[in-house]
């Protein structure tokens, strides 16, 4: 997938918060040596390992492929890569208004470690979660 089509799908499913980011900032991400792209028709997750954690830093599927296991085949695919990488744990963070992704997550054995306040709006926290690889 191409910064642009990133950034469009990214903005197809996180049009309030977090805000959706640009081909530019995809571009920059994938430039770095530690992160990488993992995809799959009409879904894609950024992430990045260094040293022996990993970060997950956005997930996103098109609205109308979503409850196929595309973000659950995704986040195998995050594990596996993290864990070659050499990381033994991961981290993200996700809007606490976003419950269908924090079931996804709590599902394929996420735990919440903390919460940011109001990070993302008023009201709408950033729930951190970790897990073991």
């Amino acid at each position: 997938m191409t910064p642009e089509a990133l950034a469009a799908l990214h903005g197809r499913c996180f049009a309030a918060h977090p805000r959706p980011w640009s081909a530019t900032e995809f571009e920059a991400l994938l430039a770095g040596p530690l992160n990488f792209l993992l995809t799959r028709p009409r879904a894609f997750l950024l992430g990045r390992a260094i040293a022996d954690e990993a970060e997950l830093l956005t997930l996103a599927v098109a609205p109308e492929a979503r409850r196929q296991g595309l973000a659950s085949a995704l986040l195998a695919d995050f594990a596996a890569t993290s864990r070659a990488r050499g990381a033994r744990e991961a981290f993200l963070e996700v809007a606490s208004d976003n419950a269908p992704a924090m079931a996804l997550y709590a599902g394929a054995g996420w735990e919440i470690i903390g919460k940011r306040r109001n990070y993302y709006a008023p009201g709408v926290d950033a729930v951190l979660m970790r897990r073991g690889l």
